[in-house]
């Protein structure tokens, strides 16, 4: 039995001969290739320097991420194993061990972080250095790894890994033929000793059957162009899609296409099903190219590598952003860790973008076109946050340089600068420029204003401004708010100082970087190299801490975030590789990010609105996004959602994708929230309804439930409940306390909405639902099928959905209690199921569907307050292929027809 639903999408790939497919794709020529047996073990290695073929289909009807075609070229040689890693192989190198009646069948069941971690080990193994690092790995209970903090493939190191999409499809193309791979057709539903039907035309076997492959790259998009060394999408975006190529022994052959790399369901890393493997290749990617989701080719990318978590752990903030330069590009980016998956945004303008530094509420970033240190002319321009497409607003000053915000004590928002960040060493110099603020509100600037002579771009607060780039200066005034009536002074023994910045806490504290000066020597106790202490001053200037770069790096652009500090740390090529947050309570230092050149950090962190003195643990209130990566996280973007407006909605749906898909709130009469998330069947649906929505929907008439019979294989009532929670805090704060029966307060619900994932506010423009207008039609348009993805035998077995039953009867019956309508919804789904043994998908016997059917109507004169909509009606409804968003959803135009009728239904129960 299948552990979780996944489904797969397509991709395909050709080149130089004049190649023709085997099973109706669209396919283009492709290089054929030479598989010689290699000095590695089990491996086969590909001459595929020179190499053409293509990734995607020229087929119209192909889902977007499939097309268009693209060609792929290769300038490098690679080893891929000769068939997917065994069960002995992977259970004598790891602590997890897949459950296998054979050692050569292969292991499947496993995560894709379980697939890179068997890589590194199979590397260590053999003396090499790991094609992959983290910071943390996270395990369930079964020791499958389902999270890997700080994640990062490093395509230039010869070391085991997984193949990309692109290696995986040259290799697949050299004879492809799903009819001689395991496939439903032939396997009786159950995986093969590897290698027991004949390899390829590259001796590589099993490509086109057995169990789907995990390849290396993230799901991203293609691009009408020509694609050197091609390594897929350069980060997760916004949802972390992984990819996983070739059929089953659970696809039919006709279902079985070289281009597949997606489906349904989306496939993320910590996704696990006994019908996906995985196989090794081996060695370096010299000069890796990715495409961005604008379709924009990359030659460098940067890699996130805290988790949101980590973030919150170190800030205490749901809410932040970390904004830097692209040294490599010259434009802004950002990384927004109230997303669920990391995604680095790129502002790709021609302005150079140097010291961005974000406003107090998070809405506008102001950055400049001058250096610290570079004396000359510069910019200041602000941009807004949340619509980068616009443009920058400029300053008209003659030079404005180092923008920081602050809030002044009259309660304005403005941002102070100089008129040159130039040398400050010396003292005429230094006092001939100026330090300045402007107000800014409303997207527009006020009048500059001067505050006094000399160059303090570090930073103010209250009666002290610092600056530092030669010398570590101070101005410091006796009163309180004021720096008009100041003494200029120069501290740490006016020894060589740079990259000042001055806390924004009130602690007046200063953070500097020195060249190894004897002041800082003496006080740290030891010699050390230029830039390898972070030195931290008090308000008079006196040392009071010093925290060391990490071994075989030095620091650089040192700026305050909060209590703690953000820097870049540049390795010994001097190459500014990463940016770091360093904890000054515990002098720990967390990655954040990795690339080629990254300067200027500034980590933006969100101030708690929490009302002082609340009863609601701040930690955990709201707290709905988990640490670890979980199939999706649309319930920590709903929960937001439904605190918000509980108290004023009249009817929810609740389910799984059908009900996701299908059901529009804003085209019912009723005020109705979208709930559906992944992965929910009948025992979730349950959980949410009697825990939350029954507690907390004063105004609800109606729950409309998703009941995907297709589905009821899932016999652990706890799997879908606890896979999607994961362990995020705020399931089990709620839980903990009976799910609040005595209600919540507009504290709490302020609470919830301050720790929203930032997607939460898209979703509330559909109000939940995942809408869509692509209307790919119910049945393949290639086979003129609908996929049957499974064993039909599951469902002779009552047990499996008759706990699902009872679980609705359960529903309706809390609900009745409460005056609450429930209205059981039977999606449609593809026609094209009357033609076969199945009633959807997932293979549920037709006969078995309709027993269940049956007692489910029976159920409308048990409860008085059910009523059954069966809009598939065993495959015979009104829907047509413009409605299908494919043979298992409806798009947009499906669910608006679907949203009238169930309106339309409960007008007339009144």
């Amino acid at each position: 039995m299948l552990t979780l639903a996944l489904f797969i999408s397509a991709l395909f790939f050709i080149g130089c001969s004049n190649a023709v497919s085997t099973d109706k794709e669209v396919v283009g020529p492709y290089s054929e290739i030479s598989g010689n047996t290699d000095t590695l073990q089990n491996m086969v290695r590909i001459k595929a320097k020179g190499a053409n073929g293509f990734l995607g289909t020229t087929n119209i009807a192909a889902k977007a991420n499939e097309r268009p075609q693209m060609q792929t070229v290769f300038d490098y040689d690679f080893s891929i194993a000769k068939h997917e890693t065994t069960c002995s192989e992977f259970n004598k190198l790891m602590d997890l061990q897949v459950d296998c009646e054979n050692g050569n069948l292969p292991a499947a069941n496993v995560t894709y972080y379980d697939a890179v971690l068997f890589a590194n080990a199979q590397s260590k193994k053999s003396g090499m250095d790991t094609a992959y690092t983290y910071t943390k790995a996270s395990f369930d209970k079964e020791k499958h790894c389902i999270s890997l903090d700080g994640l990062a493939f490093h395509p230039e190191i010869d070391a085991y890994r997984l193949p990309t999409e692109a290696e995986w499809m040259l290799v697949a193309m050299q004879g492809w033929n799903p009819e001689n791979g395991w496939s439903a057709d032939n396997s009786e539903f159950t995986a093969h000793e590897v290698c027991t039907l004949p390899a390829n035309n590259a001796g590589v076997c099993d490509m086109a059957g057995n169990v789907m492959e995990w390849v290396n790259d993230w799901l991203g998009n293609f691009s009408d162009t020509t694609v050197t060394d091609f390594l897929g999408a350069p980060d997760g975006g916004g949802i972390g899609e992984r990819i996983i190529k070739g059929g089953s022994f659970m696809n039919q052959v006709t279902a079985t296409y070289v281009y597949s790399r997606g489906d349904v369901y989306m496939v993320s890393s910590g996704t696990k099903a006994n019908y996906v493997g995985f196989r090794l290749a081996w060695g370096s990617i010299p000069n890796p190219t990715w495409i961005d989701r604008s379709g924009n080719t990359l030659e460098s990318r940067i890699i996130p590598l805290a988790t949101p978590a980590t973030i919150r752990a170190k800030t205490g903030s749901y809410r932040s952003k970390l904004f830097f330069r692209n040294d490599i590009s010259g434009n802004l980016a950002f990384i927004d860790y109230s997303n669920t998956t990391l995604t680095v945004v790129e502002i790709k303008d021609s302005l150079d973008v140097y010291h961005p530094d974000v406003s107090p509420n998070g809405n506008w970033v102001a950055f400049c076109t001058g250096l610290e240190g570079v004396s000359g002319k510069s910019t200041l321009y602000v941009r807004s946050v949340s619509d980068i497409t616009s443009p920058a607003i400029k300053l008209d000053v003659e030079s404005a340089a180092i923008p920081r915000w602050r809030i002044t004590e009259s309660g304005d928002t403005v941002i102070v600068y100089v008129t040159d960040a130039g040398n400050n060493q010396n003292q005429s110099d230094f006092a001939s420029k100026s330090t300045w603020q402007v107000t800014f509100a409303n997207g527009k600037f006020g009048t500059p204003k001067k505050l006094f002579d000399g160059s303090y771009h570090g930073g103010i607060e209250n009666n002290l401004a610092i600056t530092g780039a030669r010398l570590l200066r101070a101005r410091v005034a006796n009163s309180a708010n004021s720096l008009s009536n100041a003494r200029d002074t120069i501290w740490y023994n006016e020894e060589q100082a740079c990259n000042a910045s001055l806390s924004k806490d009130g602690s007046k504290r200063t953070a500097f970087l020195d060249f190894g000066g004897e002041t800082g020597q003496e006080f740290v106790g030891k010699s050390y190299e230029i830039h390898e202490r972070l030195l931290i001053a008090d308000s008079t200037g006196k040392l009071i801490q010093s925290v060391g770069a990490p071994a075989g790096y030095t620091f650089d652009h040192t700026e305050w975030a909060d209590k703690g500090i953000v820097a870049t740390i540049a390795n010994s090529n001097g190459a500014h590789s990463k940016i770091v947050y360093i904890d000054l309570q515990d002098s720990s230092i967390v990655e954040l990010a990795e690339g080629e050149e990254l300067w200027h950090p500034c980590l933006w962190i969100k101030a708690s609105n929490a009302i002082d003195g609340s009863s609601w643990d701040a930690d955990s209130t709201g707290a709905y996004l988990a640490s670890v990566e979980v199939l999706d996280a649309l319930l920590a973007k709903k929960m937001p959602l439904f605190w918000k407006y509980h108290d004023s909605l009249e009817l929810i749906g609740l389910g799984n994708s059908h009900m996701w898909a299908g059901f529009n709130p804003f085209e019912s009469k009723y005020f109705a929230l979208n709930m559906a998330f992944l992965p929910c069947d009948m025992h979730c649906i349950h959980y949410m309804f009697v825990n939350y929505v029954a507690k907390h929907t004063k105004q609800l008439k109606y729950v409309a439930v998703s009941l995907d019979l297709d589905l009821w294989y899932n016999v652990d009532e706890t799997f879908d409940i606890s896979y999607t929670l994961g362990d995020a805090p705020g399931f089990p704060y709620d839980r903990n306390h009976d799910f609040w029966p005595d209600g919540v307060d507009t504290t709490f619900v302020n609470m919830v909405l301050e720790k929203a994932p930032a997607a939460t506010f898209e979703f509330e423009k559909t109000m939940g639902q995942n809408f869509s207008l692509d209307n790919n039609g119910w049945v393949d348009t290639q086979t003129g099928k609908a996929e049957i993805l499974g064993d039909s035998t599951w469902s002779d077995n009552t047990f499996t959905f008759q706990g699902n039953l009872i679980k609705l009867a359960d529903l309706i019956s809390v609900a009745n209690n409460l005056g609450i309508t429930v209205v059981g919804i039977a999606f449609p789904i593809s026609p094209e199921y009357k033609n076969s043994g199945a009633y959807g998908r997932h293979g549920m016997r037709r006969s078995h569907a309709k027993k269940i059917i049956d007692e489910i109507k029976s159920y409308e004169s048990i409860y008085p307050n059910f009523v059954f909509m069966n809009e598939n009606n065993m495959g015979n409804h009104d829907y047509d292929n413009s409605m299908s968003l494919d043979y298992d959803h409806l798009n947009n135009y499906g669910a608006v027809k679907l949203t009238h009728r169930l309106d339309s239904l409960l007008e007339s129960l009144k």
